[in-house]
């Protein structure tokens, strides 16, 4: 089949879980023998150079921004042309531009679209009408499978919308979106999209009870992430030598996190819970600071230095040796916090099998990828009860309250004393990992294809 997928995550500089999920996506319907386009909403139209196009999607922001006042003039006749639909144009790549270290980034693709600020305008255009903005482009796809709720629809084929989870609705206070936006929006999509693709069954129970939506126009596909086997083949050696490049750890010497740093992924309470613990093993925090981080890391500031604060101590590159984090004088000796920022993902890798074990305490998930990540590369996995981070590790992590400081404290000592509970965790979490392979995911996506094509419209 010819099938589309939205780039709106694909096209963020650092990665994030959806953007995770759209590119492994792509990489299955490709192998599954479909044929992809990618639909990005980049900010540049058409251009009468076609290598101008080329150049624009490797890099939008060397297109010059219109100022204010033309930008307001455009998005007025953008919202006075959205009930015509927008036009997509194609994105032809010669391969002139030298991408090979961008390919980690990339989807697989038969060929990309591009609909000037798309995204934005449909967001813009739903939250004054309540309607969706059509797409017209001469390509015509069996299925358009967006991979993110968005207020956008293609005449004549299939319509799938991915809902990964209904957290702005269930902890509103743990994210910034317009509640009242996104209630309108996700109903919407439930009454107008041909199907709806969630990524866990308490996602799916979350989406039929509260929009409410039939239970059989819903289906759960779970999701699938790849670690390339280049990297999980590494020896030992090879992987000690990096982290300790990176920061100076020790295989097996520290606690990780990784993630963005927001209320939702709980950081605030691992800390506290880590510091209570009193284990002399480190503690490292890799992930850009999102909303209110400083309220998530008051603890890690009142007593630790900070790297990645502006100004105290970057490396020239994201991977550069930054110097560990020091406790203020006069308290006692609980560890040390170290911070990182963003990752590329080679170099993450590298982090989560070094570490002792992932410590991911979210208070809610609707699917929990880095779980599955450490699962993968054979690290031991503190995890919720809460959410889907249970659901998707089985018996395969060591679940914990994540609104209770004393619960995670004991369980971060278990692990850092338990080598015999660590080893269980390793093995388990390997086997469960397999549930998620991409042959599974594959057969998931492929039933679930097959029965939106064979329901009569």
């Amino acid at each position: 089949m010819k099938i589309l997928i939205d780039g709106r995550n694909l096209a963020l500089e650092e990665g994030t879980g959806v953007a995770t999920y759209a590119r492994n996506l792509s990489y299955n319907l490709s192998e599954l023998g479909h044929e992809v386009g990618v639909l990005y909403g980049l900010p540049f139209g058409r251009q009468a150079d076609p290598y101008l196009s080329e150049i624009a999607f490797f890099d939008p922001h060397s297109f010059p921004a219109p100022h204010a006042t033309m930008e307001r003039i455009q998005n007025f006749i953008h919202l006075l042309r959205a009930p015509l639909g927008q036009r997509a144009h194609e994105i032809p790549l010669s391969g002139r531009v030298v991408s090979k270290g961008l390919a980690a980034r990339l989807p697989r693709f038969n060929s990309l679209w591009n609909a000037s600020r798309l995204f934005d305008n449909a967001h813009r255009y739903f939250g004054l009408t309540s309607r969706f903005v059509n797409v017209r482009l001469p390509w015509r796809p069996d299925i358009v499978h967006w991979t993110y709720p968005l207020p956008i629809r293609v005449d004549g084929a299939r319509n799938i919308y991915t809902i990964h989870d209904l957290v702005p609705l269930l902890l509103p206070y743990t994210t910034l979106d317009d509640k009242r936006f996104h209630l309108a929006l996700v109903k919407s999509i439930a009454r107008r999209g041909d199907h709806i693709v969630t990524v866990s069954e308490r996602s799916k129970s979350d989406i039929v009870d509260l929009l409410p939506v039939d239970r059989e126009r819903v289906t759960n596909t779970y999701q699938n992430t790849r670690i390339p086997d280049a990297l999980l083949s590494r020896t030992v050696e090879a992987v000690e030598q990096e982290i300790r490049g990176i920061a100076g750890l020790q295989y097996g010497g520290y606690f990780l996190y990784w993630g963005a740093i927001e209320p939702k992924k709980n950081v605030g309470r691992l800390i506290e819970s880590y510091l209570a613990a009193e284990v002399t093993t480190p503690l490292v925090i890799a992930g850009p600071n999102a909303w209110k981080a400083d309220q998530e890391l008051r603890l890690f500031r009142q007593f630790f230095r900070d790297p990645t604060r502006e100004g105290e101590g970057f490396g020239p590159w994201p991977g550069a040796a930054l110097e560990t984090s020091e406790l203020t004088p006069g308290r006692p000796s609980s560890g040390r916090i170290i911070r990182l920022p963003y990752m590329p993902f080679p170099r993450l890798v590298s982090l989560i099998q070094g570490a002792k074990a992932a410590l991911i305490p979210s208070l809610y998930e609707g699917f929990g990828l880095p779980g599955l990540e450490a699962m993968l590369c054979g690290t031991p996995v503190l995890t919720s009860k809460e959410g889907a981070s249970a659901e998707i590790a089985g018996d395969g992590a060591l679940l914990v309250d994540p609104y209770d400081t004393n619960d995670i404290r004991t369980a971060i000592a278990r692990l850092d004393s338990d080598s015999a509970l660590r080893k269980d965790l390793i093995e388990k979490g390997t086997a469960r990992a397999a549930a998620f392979s991409a042959a599974r995911y594959q057969d998931r996506l492929t039933a679930m294809y097959d029965k939106v094509m064979a329901t009569p419209r």
